[in-house]
């Protein structure tokens, strides 16, 4: 459990834009920050998605909220009061795009958890049901926001009945002995043949249901991540980028065939330092040992986005006009794609001001779409560590061109109307601005359904808040 105090200045102690960014220049860190805030500026103007045969969808505003699993469907895979709930206050929260919603598995083993939602021919309903909860509420705040639909198949993280049942790209000696993977779980080419067209048919499924557009997962570890790194599997999903990209570039194409209207878009993990573990002291290190990295990290802290870049050409190629950036995963490197002052309690403390790590994110979104093909619109994430400075930030690097939107993702969870207030000029409500206090990893981590315990009163009088107190207090005394 890591309880020790970071050295580091917290975002909500800056009173002024100045002085984040007086720390960024102090840190050597570029990270552009506005004086103030213009409700009719940057971030309230509309975008198109040019996508090719699916023709044009607007979004109203360059806000976007990322894909946020809350643990909390049914045990078969369908969804729950609390996923409405969920779905709902993506509705209200008035950005302009929902990205996924959240992960959807495309099958039962590719579940990362026994309560994730399932899509198959039996769930068009129920999902077509969510999604009209959720415009039902942006029509209350006078958004139409284009949504999508996230599809996945875990990998070596799929826990679909609780115990870990991993299927893997790749044979990665660290990674296989925390999942207790071995080279039997490794998927055959035969075998990932038949998830593509899986995806296919999911796809179709989605469109049904009334999604504008799916993202096919290629993030955070899980499969269609782990596949952009077997440059040592044999066959035709492994070795050269053109065979790791087999899977992600079948998809696509096999979608776009089979449903012409449906928009595209794919969230890449753009770079990656390897699985971390804690040092003596509880800071993060490099675990020695594993196999390597999609986007490979230097000495000097810079990523190599050479393949990213080449991915996101492809993808272009085939039509794809939607990429949401992050990076590495959480369950190996949660400091670098979910910058926090407060780590997640099965994690470790930051090896440097999380604010660095901020700045990283950002840059990369920046160059990847600075190479990125015309027409193509980049989500950039990591700004919930920016807090109440989000807006500033966000402003700014959609003025110059880092972004086209502004990722939420944990800020959704304790203030979804973020992207409502800022539109309205209305001055943001502090008191449920998320402080990264990482219980919406820590709770999940151990079982129960993510949510921000401790600033939303919802889940602040919700039985589980006990459990997950008992869960922390029983890491301390075991750390």
């Amino acid at each position: 459990m890591v309880t020790a105090r970071l050295p580091y200045p917290q975002v909500k102690s800056f009173t002024e834009p100045a002085a984040l960014r007086a720390r960024a220049e102090e840190l050597g860190v570029e990270l552009p920050v506005d004086a103030s805030v213009d409700p009719s500026g940057p971030l309230a103007a509309p975008v198109t998605v040019d996508d090719g045969p699916a023709g044009g969808l607007r979004v109203p505003n360059r806000f976007a909220v990322l894909p946020m699993e809350g643990w909390d469907g049914t045990t078969d895979g369908l969804p729950t009061e609390l996923v409405e709930r969920r779905w709902r206050r993506f509705g209200a929260s008035g950005a302009g795009l929902i990205w996924g919603g959240e992960a959807v598995a495309v099958r039962h083993d590719g579940r990362a958890n026994p309560n994730q939602l399932v899509i198959g021919p039996d769930r068009v309903e129920p999902l077509a049901a969510l999604l009209a909860a959720l415009r039902s509420e942006a029509d209350g705040v006078g958004v139409a926001p284009v949504v999508g639909l996230q599809l996945t198949h875990s990998g070596r993280w799929s826990r679909p009945d609780g115990p870990p049942a991993p299927r893997t790209a790749r044979v990665d000696p660290v990674l296989d002995h925390r999942v207790g993977a071995g080279p039997s779980d490794v998927l055959s080419d035969d075998e990932l043949d038949e998830l593509v067209a899986r995806f296919v048919d999911a796809a179709e499924l989605a469109a049904a249901a009334g999604f504008d557009f799916v993202d096919v997962k290629a993030c955070h570890g899980y499969l269609g991540h782990e596949l952009l790194m077997a440059t040592e599997r044999p066959g035709r999903y492994g070795g050269d980028l053109a065979n790791r990209t087999r899977f992600l570039r079948t998809v696509v194409a096999e979608v776009r065939a089979r449903v012409p209207d449906l928009a595209m878009g794919v969230r890449l993990s753009l770079f990656d330092p390897g699985p971390h573990e804690p040092g003596p002291d509880g800071t993060g290190r490099p675990s020695p040992g594993a196999g390597p990295t999609f986007g490979p990290v230097g000495p000097d802290g810079r990523p190599d986005l050479g393949e990213a870049v080449e991915v996101v050409r492809l993808l272009g190629d085939a039509g794809v006009r939607l990429v949401c950036t992050t990076a590495a995963s959480p369950y190996w490197a949660p400091h670098v794609q979910r910058p926090a002052w407060f780590p997640p309690s099965d994690g470790y403390l930051p090896p440097r001001d999380p604010l660095v790590d901020t700045a990283v994110l950002l840059a990369a979104a920046r160059d990847l779409r600075a190479a990125a093909p015309p027409g193509t619109l980049v989500v950039g994430t990591g700004y919930t560590y920016l807090q109440q400075f989000l807006p500033h930030v966000g402003q700014a690097t959609v003025r110059d061109g880092w972004v086209d939107l502004v990722g939420l993702g944990r800020m959704v969870l304790s203030y979804p109307e973020l992207p409502a207030d800022v539109l309205a000029g209305r001055p943001l409500r502090t008191r449920v601005v998320c402080r990264t206090f990482s219980d919406c990893t820590t709770a999940p981590r151990n079982g129960l359904p993510s949510g921000c315990y401790p600033l939303d009163p919802f889940y602040k009088q919700r039985p589980e808040r006990v459990e997950l107190a008992a869960a922390k207090r029983r890491g301390r005394e075991g750390s």
